[in-house]
């Protein structure tokens, strides 16, 4: 899947994966199909430089664990149990 077809609603949840510290770009590559490279480019051109700069400084630290051979042993799932159900952008609040 290249950037030109991927539609809003799939760009929109491939920057909140790239956001979230415990989604690989694995998990991006097997669900949409982008690299990570074309994850980068995704995020700067969706993103404020501001921003980019520092989601790129997150993914770098050592508290992201956005590469598998990063992560730490038992981590086996792509999402939190806490996350509840996601309904176009908007993420149900816990209870």
């Amino acid at each position: 899947m290249t950037n030109n077809t991927i539609n809003l609603i799939d760009t929109d949840r491939i920057i909140e994966m790239a956001w979230e510290d415990r989604t690989p770009f694995e998990a991006i590559q097997f669900q949409f199909g982008l690299t990570e490279h074309e994850v980068i480019v995704l995020m700067r051109s969706q993103l404020k430089r501001s921003s980019f700069n520092l989601w790129r400084k997150r993914v770098n630290s050592g508290v992201s664990q956005k590469h598998i051979v990063k992560r730490v042993e038992g981590i086996d799932r792509f999402k939190c149990t806490l996350q509840r159900t996601i309904t176009m952008n908007k993420i149900s609040k816990r209870r």
